[in-house]
C-alpha cells in the first residue's frame, strides 16, 4: 500500500502506517515532483484543510481508495467525483469534541464576565472594577442546537455550571437527551428562551443561515451566541445590526463565511469576541484527529471497513464483520446474474428477508450492483468501474432505477436471503442467495427454479430441455476436454397451478450450474462449443466468480 500525507501530521499519526508491513507512506516534505505525480501509484490520500482535492486532482489518481481528512469539514474534496471514482472520502467527526466543547465553555464564561475587556484595559494601565461587573452562567438557559458528540460534551459540562439545558437536534435519541439532563424543544423555542445559544451543526441547505435577521427577532433581548461550528449558519450582516442596536448582548465567533477574516463589520464592535478557528486547535485534540484518521484509513485498506465516510454509510468494526460475508455474497450474486440479462437494463429490484433485512444494507447493495456493472457488456471503457463505493452513484447516471425492500420475518430455512430481479428492455432475470456456515455464499433459486449451487469459482449456468440424458451429456462433454466438475446443481421448472413438473412442448426447462475445475482458456472454450451443440441445451454461459 502506498500512503500519500500532503500535509503535517503527528508522529503518532505516521507510527500507525509505519506499523504495517510493506506499506509506503509519503509524507508532505518528501513530496518533490509535486502531488499529482506522487498520487500516480497511491492507494491512500491523507489531507487537512489546505490541500484541494478537486476532479483534475483525482484524475491522477487511478488507484486511489481512500481520501482522509484529517477534522470534520470537506469542503476542500470534491466527494462527488471521489464518489464516481469509487473512492471513499472519511473525515473524523467527535476527535475534538472536548477541545471544542471546553473553548465554547470558556467564551460563554469569557462573556459572561468581560474577560477580554479585562485584560485589554488592565494591559492599558487602567483599573475599571466598577464597570466590570459581570453575570453568572448559573440558572441561565442554555440552547444547544446540534446534539451530536461535541454538543453533548458542552452540555455536561454546561450542567456543572448549573445551567438550564435546551436542545435541538431532530436526529437524536429521547432518550440520550434525557441522560445529559437535555430537553428537547422546537427550534424557535431554543431562539425565543436561551440566554445563551451555540450551535454544533455541520453545514446543510437546511441550516445554512439559520441565524438570520427572523431568528433573530424571535430570541430574548440580551442573548449571547456562540459559533464553533461553521461560519455559514450566521448571516454575518444581520447579527452585526443585532449586536450594534443591543438586542444580542454578545456574541463569540471562531469561524466565519470567508476565511480568514480581513474585512468585517465585527472589528468594530467590542461586544464581539473573535478567534482564528482555534476550536479544535490543541495538542490533545490535533494528536487524536491523526490517530483517529489513520486507523479508519488502515482498517478500510486492510479489512474494508467504513468508518466515518462522508459519501457512504458507516459501520463499525462489529457490523462489518457480521456482514462481511453478505456483501460479499451481493456481489458474487450481482455478477452471475448479470450475465443472463437478456437486453438493455432498466430496473434493478433487490429484496432483502430475515436478519439481513434489519441491518445497515448500503454496501450490501452497493456491492450487488458493483457485481451487475462489473459482469454486464456496459461496464467497458466508455463506463466508470463499478466498485462498492461509486455503484449506487453509477445506477443513477446511467438512469438505471434500484428499488429495495426489506422483510425481517424469513419464510424459508435460511436466515437470510437477498433477491435480485434485473427488469430489462427485453425481459426479467432474478435470482436469490444466502451465507451458510457464516463464509459460504450459495445460490438459492434462479428465473423460479430452486437449485442450490456455491457462488465460487468457474461455474457454468446451462439451460436445457428437460428431457433424457442430458446430465450424462454435460459430464461426457466436460471429460473429453478433462475438466474436472467440483459440484453439479440441478433445477427443474414446476408447473405453478399443480405444483408438479411442466408437461408443455418442449417438456419443460431445467437449469444446471456446474463448477469446474478449468485447466486452461482454451479447454473451456471448446467444451463450451461442443455444449452449445447439444440439440437439448438451450444455452451456455460461463461466470468466473473467483474463490473466497
Amino acid at each position: 500500500m502506498k500512503i500519500v500525507i500532503a500535509e503535517k501530521v503527528s508522529p503518532a499519526t505516521l507510527a500507525v502506517f509505519q506499523q504495517e508491513p510493506g506499506w509506503q507512506i509519503v509524507t508532505a516534505d518528501q513530496i518533490k515532483n509535486g502531488l499529482p505525480a506522487e498520487l500516480a501509484d497511491a492507494d491512500a490520500l491523507v489531507v487537512r484543510s489546505a490541500v484541494q482535492v478537486d476532479s483534475k486532482l483525482l484524475e491522477s489518481a487511478p488507484k486511489l481508495r481512500v481520501i482522509g481528512r484529517a477534522g470534520v469539514g470537506v469542503d476542500n474534496i470534491d466527494t462527488d467525483a471521489a464518489t464516481l471514482g469509487g473512492i471513499v472520502v472519511m473525515n473524523t467527526p467527535g476527535a475534538n469534541a472536548v477541545a471544542v466543547a471546553e473553548l465554547t465553555l470558556g467564551l460563554m464564561v469569557s462573556m459572561a464576565r468581560s474577560i477580554s475587556r479585562a485584560n485589554a484595559t488592565m494591559h492599558d494601565g487602567k483599573w475599571e472594577k466598577k464597570t466590570l461587573q459581570g453575570r453568572e452562567l448559573r440558572g441561565k438557559t442554555l440552547g444547544i442546537v446540534g446534539l451530536g458528540r461535541i454538543g453533548l460534551e458542552v452540555a455536561r459540562r454546561a450542567r456543572a455550571f448549573g445551567m438550564e439545558l435546551i436542545g435541538y437536534d431532530p436526529f437524536i435519541a429521547p432518550v440520550i437527551a434525557r441522560e445529559n439532563d437535555v430537553t428537547l424543544v422546537p427550534i424557535d423555542e431554543i431562539f425565543r428562551r436561551s440566554d445563551y445559544l451555540t450551535l454544533h451543526v455541520g453545514l446543510t441547505p437546511q441550516t445554512e443561515g439559520l441565524i438570520n435577521a427572523t431568528s433573530l427577532a424571535i430570541m430574548k433581548k440580551g442573548v449571547r451566541i456562540i459559533n464553533c461550528a461553521r461560519g455559514e449558519l450566521i448571516v454575518e450582516e444581520a447579527l452585526a445590526e443585532a449586536l450594534k442596536s443591543g438586542h444580542v448582548a454578545g456574541a463569540a465567533l471562531d469561524v466565519f463565511r470567508k476565511e480568514p477574516l480581513k474585512e468585517s463589520a465585527f472589528f468594530s464592535l467590542d461586544n464581539v469576541i473573535l478567534s482564528p478557528h482555534i476550536a479544535g486547535s490543541t495538542d490533545e485534540a490535533q494528536e487524536a484527529i491523526g490517530i483517529q484518521l489513520a486507523r479508519q484509513v488502515r482498517d478500510y485498506l486492510k479489512l474494508g471497513v467504513v468508518q466515518n465516510a462522508v459519501n457512504l454509510p458507516s459501520l463499525t468494526h462489529e457490523e462489518y464483520t457480521e456482514i462481511a460475508p453478505y456483501i460479499d455474497m451481493a456481489e458474487r450474486l450481482g455478477q452471475f446474474l448479470s450475465h443472463a440479462t437478456p437486453g438493455n437494463l432498466e430496473n434493478i429490484q433487490i429484496s432483502y428477508t430475515g436478519r439481513l433485512a434489519s441491518g445497515k444494507t448500503d454496501l450490501v447493495r452497493n456491492a450487488a450492483l458493483a457485481g451487475i456493472f462489473a459482469g454486464s457488456e456496459g461496464n467497458n471503457e466508455s463506463h466508470k468501474a463499478a466498485n462498492r463505493i461509486n455503484a449506487a452513484a453509477i445506477a443513477e447516471e446511467r438512469g438505471v432505477r434500484v428499488q429495495e425492500d426489506k422483510k425481517e420475518f424469513a419464510t424459508g430455512g435460511a436466515g437470510s436471503v437477498l433477491k435480485l430481479v434485473l427488469h430489462s428492455s427485453a425481459g426479467d432475470a432474478s435470482a436469490s442467495a444466502t451465507v451458510l456456515h457464516g463464509s459460504s455464499p450459495r445460490l438459492l433459486t434462479y428465473d423460479g427454479i430452486d437449485i442450490e449451487a456455491p457462488l465460487t469459482g468457474t461455474l457454468l449456468s446451462i439451460r436445457n430441455h428437460d428431457v433424457p440424458g442430458v446430465i450424462g451429456r454435460i459430464g461426457t462433454i466436460l471429460g473429453e476436454h478433462s475438466i474436472n466438475i467440483a459440484n453439479f446443481a440441478l433445477g427443474r421448472a414446476q408447473d405453478p397451478a399443480r405444483g408438479a413438473r411442466s408437461q408443455r412442448v418442449p417438456q419443460g426447462q431445467a437449469l444446471a450450474v456446474v463448477q469446474i475445475d478449468v485447466p486452461n482458456a482454451a479447454a473451456a472454450n471448446a467444451a463450451i462449443e461442443s455444449l452449445r451443440k447439444v440439440e437439448a441445451i438451450a444455452s451456455v454461459r460461463l461466470v468466473e466468480l473467483g474463490k473466497l
